[in-house]
């Protein structure tokens, strides 16, 4: 049996990830790059920014990349970003919106 290094728990039963999800400070904000496009950032995350990355992608139907554990979406998405990470587990009161 696999047991957590950090709560030591079963592996099963670690919520080591899930209380790190509610411990994170995340900075969403909007920016405007040539040609006046808007760009939403995502900052703060810790761990799987590149999983994140993808489902906000997936969910938002935009474009994006990951640069230095920062997330930027393509287009406008403040509002919608973060209904989706509230959605995968982060808690409300830690997501920051900046305009």
């Amino acid at each position: 049996m696999n047991i957590c290094p950090n709560c030591g728990l079963p592996k099963e039963a670690c919520m080591c990830g899930e209380l790190e999800k509610t411990k994170q400070k995340i900075r969403i904000q909007k920016a405007t790059r040539k040609f006046g496009k808007y760009v939403t950032t995502v900052s703060g995350l810790d761990k799987n920014v590149k999983e994140i990355a993808k489902q906000l992608k997936e969910k938002l139907a935009c474009g994006g990349t990951v640069k230095e554990n920062t997330i930027e979406l393509q287009g406008d998405h403040i509002k919608k970003a973060k209904e989706k990470l509230v959605e995968l587990g982060f808690d409300k009161e830690n997501i920051e919106e900046v305009a």
